[in-house]
């Protein structure tokens, strides 16, 4: 999967590792400038914003990631909202919505003209930051304390390592991206309000798995090829700051 910039001359390259490689391309060499790396899967879907300098990717792990490239703050943000491997990505400047499809045939529309957080990096720790038991792979702490080790999760809104006993909440928090609802320490799931978990994107049903999408906004139209050789044209004049039309035609 690649994309590549005309005015810059630089390519962005998505591999099975899940790593997406930025490249300066010259007219007689090619040279890399830094790597990405973020998903948890292979990329399946990369789409370039120009104007903004942004990046999207989605990937097998179902996640998309917004890579802000122009103000060089490597991953921004991670939007969770699909339960297949993402296909197909298109962002539109004009609404500030991005729209990504999925194998399963999810569309989801996120609205991108909001303030959102960004998801924490996973901390590392040999024993739970709630409780201080032991993980499983602590032999010492095991040993002292005469207690057997316990499995590590982490929490989706602060990172922090902790036990199954200490994070047996479940939330969706769509500022930072979880629109399906995720692990969380049971400290961060008692600062949710119920105004937080106010979804920030919408769902629809493609109806056949997605496997490539383009759109023209400007007749609002949205065209799916799906791996059941099924080709679909959208009426999309009420996505715009609204949701999918109901509407399709087969060509």
């Amino acid at each position: 999967m690649c994309r590549y910039d005309n005015d810059t001359q630089h390519a962005f390259v998505g591999d099975y590792s899940g790593q997406i490689t930025l490249l300066k391309l010259d007219e007689h060499s090619c040279s890399v400038i830094t790597t990405l790396k973020g998903h948890e899967g292979s990329v399946g879907a990369l789409y370039w914003d120009p104007v903004h300098r942004w990046l999207f990717s989605g990937a097998s792990d179902h996640s998309v990631i917004m890579w802000d490239i122009g103000g060089r703050q490597g991953r921004t943000l991670l939007l969770q909202g699909h339960h297949e491997k993402v296909q197909a990505l298109r962002y539109l400047p004009l609404t500030r919505q991005l729209v990504s499809c999925s194998a399963d045939g999810g569309i989801t529309v996120w609205n991108m003209d909001t303030t959102r957080q960004e998801a924490p990096q996973w901390l590392d720790s040999d024993s739970c930051q709630k409780c201080e038991q032991p993980f499983f792979w602590n032999i010492k702490q095991m040993w002292d304390t005469k207690t057997l080790g316990l499995r590590q999760h982490h929490c989706r809104k602060c990172g922090k390592a902790i036990c199954g006993k200490c994070s047996s909440k479940r939330s969706t928090y769509p500022i930072m991206g979880f629109e399906f609802q995720v692990r969380m320490c049971d400290d961060c799931f008692n600062t949710i309000k119920e105004d937080d978990r106010t979804p920030l994107a919408t769902f629809h049903e493609g109806k056949h798995s997605i496997a490539h999408m383009d759109m023209d906004p400007n007749r609002g139209l949205m065209v799916t090829c799906g791996s059941d050789r099924v080709v679909k044209i959208w009426d999309m004049t009420q996505v715009v700051g609204s949701s999918v039309a109901a509407g399709f035609s087969h060509r």
